[in-house]
């Protein structure tokens, strides 16, 4: 029996009608457009509609992405949802999306691993695929982070934005995702966390996302440059060989910075932050998706990508497209 890798053959994505321009968000927040832009390289951002749930938006990306992927609801034996702000507690914002897929008996179940959860599932899609457990799956980040944004806090509320990112795995002879490495250390889990949980009908604590900024920038940077290394050194790799980095959209100060550090020329860095904010699990698959759209990543071509969110989770993948 040939050998089975687990190639990427669709991406999709879908951002909210609204965009919020840094002006238009100083109106009603201590910042400005100066403020923000310099230091996080972020123009805008968009905002689901008070009737838009994370499955409305991954419904979108992921329909995108099956039909770039020319497969249908009859085909799909996996759906994984990466998301911090699921629709409820339970059932899961996979079973949901699910069911409005018109998708039958495919497993489905969600991920957490906030900013990192798109990088966490696709490694997870891709054990099932070389495992032959599954053949066509769904692997959609998405979130609607304005929901737990503390507007008073203009160190956070300004740089996050909603939307979603997708793409269909499939199984293949040909390598297509040719590792993952995942990684989390749950000591930095003050560092950004949003901590209210449900409790007898009633929040307990604050479900407001707090961030420790400087913690996690020094964090992030360190981590970026560990795990693409670990990435490239197990493919046998030089960063030249990478013909593009996608780092998570949080702050383009922290994506040139580890670009810096890993020698990765700017252009061959994908920069999506400053039309998007930052969309957590959705950045990395928001960003493919612009790059596959604009013609950029093209057959052949290898492409990084890294992430890290709270927990702290992060983690890398090397694709060849």
């Amino acid at each position: 029996m040939s050998e089975v890798f687990a190639r990427i053959a669709g991406t999709g994505s879908y951002l909210p009608a609204r965009c919020v321009t840094n002006d238009e968000l100083s109106k009603t927040v201590d910042t400005s457009d100066e403020w923000i832009f310099s230091r996080t390289g972020i123009r805008e951002r968009h905002y689901a509609a008070d009737n838009e749930s994370a499955s409305d938006l991954a419904l979108i990306a992921c329909q995108r992405a099956m039909k770039a992927a020319r497969v249908d609801a009859n085909d799909i034996d996996l759906i994984i949802v990466a998301t911090s702000t699921p629709d409820m507690v339970f059932p899961s914002t996979a079973c949901i999306l699910q069911d409005k897929l018109g998708v039958k008996e495919a497993i489905a179940f969600d991920v957490q691993a906030v900013c990192a959860g798109f990088v966490y599932g696709l490694a997870t899609a891709e054990k099932f695929i070389r495992t032959v457990a599954a053949k066509c799956t769904l692997v959609v980040g998405t979130e609607v982070f304005s929901r737990i944004m503390n507007w008073q806090d203009r160190t956070t509320c300004v740089l996050f934005g909603d939307g979603a990112g997708a793409v269909v795995l499939k199984a293949s002879t040909e390598p297509g995702i040719l590792s993952t490495h995942l990684h989390a250390d749950g000591s930095y889990r003050q560092a950004l966390c949003a901590p209210g949980t449900v409790e007898n009908g009633k929040i307990r604590g604050s479900p407001m996302l707090t961030m420790e900024g400087g913690a996690v920038y020094k964090f992030a940077v360190k981590a970026f440059e560990d795990v693409a290394w670990e990435a490239l050194h197990a493919n046998g790799l030089q960063p030249d060989a990478i013909d593009w980095f996608i780092c998570h959209q949080a702050n383009q100060r922290i994506i040139m910075h580890a670009a810096k550090r890993l020698a990765m020329p700017d252009d061959k860095v994908v920069i999506t932050v400053d039309r998007h904010g930052n969309t957590s699990a959705a950045s990395i698959p928001l960003a493919l998706d612009v790059s596959v759209r604009e013609g950029k990543i093209k057959p052949g071509q290898m492409v990084l990508m890294a992430a890290l969110g709270g927990g702290f989770a992060w983690g890398a993948a090397i694709a060849k497209w």
